[in-house]
């Protein structure tokens, strides 16, 4: 025991978790120490390499704003979860309901009959001063009253062992699912201790919110369609965006999913539009319609609110429920809580004042010392102040700006954060030391308006030993919260429901079109880094060779500049294949291209394996390590020779690790398109070029179109004219052929037309057909002069070009049936 606290501090001014006044182990923690205790530091060092590599499995991340590992910052997680005892816990989950049904009554005043306004229980100022008190909701009533679904309040233990609020959190509470995450995590880490101490499910939460957000959606007979909505990849919880909605079993979507027609919401699904019952909403309140709310939002729907007004839609929590989120109401709660209910809050919140009192004011300039300054509404933009913390400038320029604009400002007796055990395995024999932690406890509304508090929460763990406040935008880290009970544990833990026969799908029946867009774009943007690079690699690898054929070389180059991968200028020919390929603001750039391949990949995240995503991210990570000013030519080729493996890999992964599904048809159609596109043009600018009958350029031309070794192996020949445009336009057999793609092409639209009725692509079987007549044979026929043999390259350069353009069009008409329903059929989809 003494090796593992040798250097663990008791300091009197801190609640200690593990610790009471005296430094013994606290009852409820003598398990878990007991283990530790047992453990050698190679042990636990192995359990907490398990917590990171289950983390990275998983995917488990956290955005922190400005940080160099932007949205791939791994979640933060210690070995060592906080325990609490049952009888700690009663009057924490006590309160925590007591409360959120208290905020509920609050928001259902403040958007119905304002009697705490009128009555001066609260002041307007904070109410109509705050950005998310939303006039537009004056008087719309959810379903069952129920305002605040879901509910959450980060908690600090003060000095005498006394749980206060900090903060609330109504309008879109974020943690659940990194709580859940921790737990499962955690629970594998520490099996046997998770089962001794009879730890409380989690599972309650979870379940109790599915179903009172599918009881209380407006469903008038259908059966419910819930939604989650998310900002998007760039928020930083979205890893619990896509969490919860695998969880709860909600489809995951963005504004763009959605559309309102008639006053009712919809999901742009791959089959048309599907009416939306519910929205459990990630998104801030004054973002979620632009028509309404915040104009330039280009997150939210345009008409929600409206569809919000008519009952035809149930938003979960309720637009608006952000005002609520103003430390300065804090201090009104008290008497609230008196004059709606005739009780006292048994969780009282840290002593807070808003300074638009002039007694509070007054109090605050005198007493800075001791307080932490706090800006009264969100569109004030910056940290907390600590009084203690400021110099004497610093604390005169405060007093002026409070004296200035006194409503702006909250003050609030500075918290002691009580203090809880982390483990350290840095050293050889590693040691415990402690940390400020603060706990996020969260609620749900049950159908009937109850809360049920889970029992548990994410504690969160400062980044340093002397740091004042708890954050994880600061660098913070996580514990999982156990909850001990003092009998059997009731409940079961989350666990998939049993499915039978009559379960099973084979189809995604809410596959959103913009997945399916993102899905598309990815096979799109995937085989165009593939083309670009293997065009890049043609030009270099002949520019670096001295004893290339130079007819050959700038028939190349001829071809890069004409299809606009190589940047026109008067810089030096090398600096523009450089740019070529490491150049962001090139926009035909193999690296642009391959950022632009990442932002799809990352919109459709959750559809793709982890080793498919890891593939992505190694693919931008590696062209964003390449320095443009200190490449050279040998190693940019060296590079591309790297890449089309890996696109090569890729490429494997959408063909044998990807379910046949609609979404990877369109992933597939993609990747046609995108392939008929390239090489018709590119064809047909080779056959323009003067070089066709050059069997140094035919060489690259096999490199270009991927065929080199079935050429040699079957013709056993030098390249020719003929053969080589046989093997790349007319093969059957060869899937770099045009005819190959051309046919796979409109077989998959094909399906299409069969699955979901669209009008059949007939221009496809003309051009293949008009591609098939072409008679290779006039090349060869003597009797034609060379001005003749010209017309027939220049007709097939034609014919070629226009199957180009033709696929580009058939590519514009997908994109506006499937990913923007505007055609015929989605507006018979509203109409019934």
């Amino acid at each position: 025991m003494s090796d593992l606290l040798a250097d663990y501090p008791l300091t009197p001014a801190a609640y200690h978790e593990l610790l009471d006044a005296d430094g013994s182990v606290r009852l409820h923690w003598q398990r878990l120490f007991q283990q530790l205790v047992r453990s050698s530091p190679a042990q636990l060092r192995q359990r907490q390499e398990l917590l990171a590599r289950q983390i990275q499995e998983n995917g488990v991340t956290y955005n922190v704003y400005a940080d160099p590992k932007g949205t791939d910052r791994p979640w933060e997680l210690d070995l060592l979860p906080n325990l609490l005892s049952a009888e700690d816990w009663q009057p924490i989950a006590a309160g925590v309901a007591q409360r959120a049904h208290l905020l509920n009554a609050v928001l259902a005043d403040l958007y119905g009959e304002q009697h705490l306004l009128a009555e001066g229980l609260l002041p307007s100022e904070l109410v109509f001063g705050h950005p998310n008190f939303l006039w537009p909701c004056q008087g719309v009533q959810p379903p069952g009253g129920i305002f605040l679904h879901s509910y959450a309040v980060d908690l600090a233990r003060d000095a005498d062992g006394r749980w206060h609020v900090l903060a609330d959190r109504t309008q879109a509470p974020s943690g659940a699912g990194y709580a859940l995450e921790n737990r499962q995590i955690v629970s594998r880490a520490l099996p046997e201790l998770y089962r001794d101490l009879r730890v409380q499910y989690l599972a309650g939460y979870f379940r109790t919110l599915q179903e009172t957000l599918i009881r209380q959606a407006p469903s008038d007979g259908e059966t419910p369609l819930v939604v989650l909505l998310t900002p998007g990849r760039f928020n930083e919880t979205y890893f619990e965006h896509l969490y919860l909605a695998r969880q709860l079993g909600f489809p995951l979507v963005e504004g763009h999913d959605l559309t309102v027609r008639d006053a009712t919401l919809y999901l742009k699904t791959l089959g048309g539009l599907k009416r939306v019952h519910a929205v459990l909403r990630r998104l801030d309140d004054d973002y979620c319609d632009p028509l309404e709310l915040r104009t330039d939002s280009a997150l939210g729907v345009p008409g929600l609110l409206d569809a919000v007004r008519q009952g035809r839609v149930l938003v979960a929590n309720a637009l608006g429920s952000g005002v609520l989120e103003s430390p300065g109401l804090l201090g009104f709660l008290p008497r609230i809580s008196q004059r709606l209910f005739g009780e006292d809050l048994s969780l009282p919140s840290v002593a807070t004042s808003w300074c638009g009192q002039p007694q509070v004011l007054d109090r605050a300039l005198e007493n800075l010392d001791g307080l932490v300054v706090k800006p009264a509404f969100p569109s004030q933009s910056f940290e907390p102040l600590f009084g203690h913390a400021l110099d004497a400038d610093a604390q005169a320029a405060l007093r002026k700006r409070l004296r200035a604009h006194p409503h702006a400002y909250v003050t609030q007796r500075m918290a002691q954060l009580s203090q809880a055990p982390v483990w350290q395995g840095d050293n050889e024999r590693g040691e415990l030391q402690s940390r400020a932690i603060g706990m996020r406890v969260f609620a749900v509304a049950g159908s009937d308006g109850n809360y049920w508090v889970m029992p548990g929460g994410l504690t969160r763990v400062a980044s340093e030993a002397d740091a004042e406040v708890v954050s994880m935008q600061r660098g913070g880290a996580s514990k999982d919260t156990w909850v001990l009970a003092d009998r059997p544990v009731a409940g079961e833990p989350l666990r998939p429901r049993t499915l039978g026969v009559r379960d099973l799908i084979r189809q995604d029946p809410y596959l959103p079109s913009r997945v399916v867009e993102n899905l598309y774009w990815f096979g799109r943007y995937g085989e165009r880094c593939d083309d670009g690079a293997r065009l890049l690699r043609v030009v270099l690898s002949r520019y670096v060779d001295a004893d290339g054929d130079e007819q050959a070389l700038q028939s190349a180059l001829q071809l890069a500049a004409a299809i606009g991968l190589l940047p026109k200028g008067d810089e030096p020919l090398d600096q523009r294949l450089l740019a070529a390929l490491l150049d962001d603001e090139w926009p035909s750039s193999v690296s642009a291209n391959l950022r632009r391949l990442h932002w799809a990949a990352a919109q459709v995240r959750g559809r793709l394996s982890r080793e498919n995503w890891h593939a992505v991210l190694e693919l931008h990570r590696e062209a964003q390590a390449l320095d443009p000013e200190r490449t050279d030519l040998g190693e940019a080729l060296d590079f591309l020779n790297r890449l089309l493996m890996s696109l090569a890999a890729l490429s494997g992964f959408a063909l044998d690790d990807m379910t046949r599904d609609d979404g990877w048809r369109f992933l597939m159609i993609g990747r046609r398109i995108e392939r008929v596109q390239f090489f018709a043009e590119s064809i047909a600018g080779f056959l323009e070029g003067g070089a066709a009958w050059d069997p140094v350029a035919l060489e690259w031309l096999l490199e270009l179109g991927n065929s080199t070794i079935t050429y040699r192996s079957r013709y056993l020949a030098s390249p020719q004219l003929i053969p080589v445009l046989d093997l790349l336009l007319l093969h059957e057999q060869n899937p770099h052929a045009l005819r190959f793609q051309l046919q796979a092409l409109e077989r998959s639209l094909g399906r299409l037309h069969l699955e979901f009725g669209a009008p059949q692509e007939l221009v496809l079987s003309g051009l293949i057909g008009r591609l098939l007549a072409f008679d290779l044979g006039t090349l060869e026929n003597p009797l034609f002069g060379e001005d003749s043999l010209d017309e027939v390259l220049t007709g097939l350069s034609g014919l070629l070009r226009e199957i180009a353009q033709n696929v580009g069009q058939v590519s514009d008409r997908l994109g506006l049936r499937y990913f923007a329903h505007v055609d015929d059929v989605s507006q018979q989809t509203v109409s019934t």
